[in-house]
């Protein structure tokens, strides 16, 4: 055996053969990477890609199936946030390795994802998605250059209470184009610490408000009949839309694809601005948007775009 076909022997050796994803997002990165076969766990709200949706299904968000997970005999799993601690805690105790990831902005989305490259051997691939990620980013950061104003958003991540200002969010937003209205809750981590008064939202007036409930269809009427929220533009405008938490909510490649592709399509509808070809959302979009649009659009044109 000759000295490269050895260095490369002991690198296989060397990363994880059976791995256990409690978060959609690390599930996708490795599909995306092509070390899929590693997968022998995955979170049960899984479903990028749909293929993942047929791996044993171990845990939800925070809580898992330890017994299961043991059974699958892991020798890697991975996890995210203090959230994810508990289980975390048990696995380690059980003799498991865990690393438990915690990437809050687009940056660390990156380095998320060229770590998970290096512990599988994958750098290259892994090197070639973030490339391909970031110029996709480049060129909404373009589009979005063309409005004449920056709509003033309010992003909704839970309803009771009303929660805003998840970081990698209100990142993309200002790549997408949009003035988040309070940007200041973005350094912050914990939930509790980002609790919005209702009262503070019709006090800034957003144009456009964009809701993702986490693992909830959101209810639009339930958000436009506040007290006090007919007042907002957004509201008067009928500017209120869903964006599916999986597209969004999750701190991933679909995010920075597919996530910031439906904001920057919003924003451009608010904007009075076509975005630039190629940047139509894959996924299907709020059906609300989607009508709207299609009255908007020629004779034989996609209503999406």
């Amino acid at each position: 055996m000759n000295e490269s076909s050895l260095v490369q022997l002991t690198e296989l050796a060397a990363s994880p053969r059976r791995i256990v994803c409690l978060t959609e997002e690390t599930t996708e990165v490795l599909y995306l990477l092509g070390e899929d076969r590693r997968i022998v766990g995955v979170s049960g709200f899984a479903c990028r890609p749909k293929e993942a949706r047929q791996k044993p299904r171990v845990s939800a968000f925070t809580a898992a199936k330890i017994d299961k997970i043991l059974e699958l005999r892991p020798d890697l799993v991975m996890g995210f946030s203090n959230l994810q601690a508990e289980i975390a805690r048990d696995l380690i105790r059980a003799g498991i390795s865990t690393l438990v990831f915690n990437q809050r902005s687009v940056a660390e989305i990156f380095q998320m994802i060229l770590t998970l490259a290096r512990i599988v051997g994958a750098e290259q691939a892994g090197l070639s998605l973030t490339d391909g990620l970031r110029a996709g980013l480049e060129r909404v950061a373009e589009s979005a250059r063309r409005f004449s104003r920056r709509p003033r958003v309010f992003f909704e991540e839970w309803m009771d209470p009303i929660i805003s200002g998840i970081r990698w969010v209100e990142e993309l937003l200002e790549i997408a184009g949009g003035e988040p209205i309070f940007p200041q809750l973005r350094y912050e981590h914990d939930a509790a610490r980002r609790v919005i008064d209702s009262r503070d939202v019709v006090a800034a007036q957003p144009d456009v408000i964009i809701a993702s409930w986490c693992g909830r269809k959101v209810n639009k009427s339930l958000i436009s009949s506040r007290t006090g929220w007919e007042t907002i533009p957004a509201v008067r405008n009928g500017y209120v839309y869903e964006i599916k938490s999986t597209y969004i909510l999750q701190p991933g490649p679909a995010a920075v694809r597919e996530g910031v592709l439906q904001l920057h399509a919003i924003l451009a509808r608010v904007a009075g601005v076509e975005p630039l070809k190629g940047l139509c959302p894959i996924e299907r979009m709020d059906p609300d948007f989607v009508g709207a649009e299609a009255k908007r659009a020629k004779p034989g044109k996609d209503p999406r775009l």
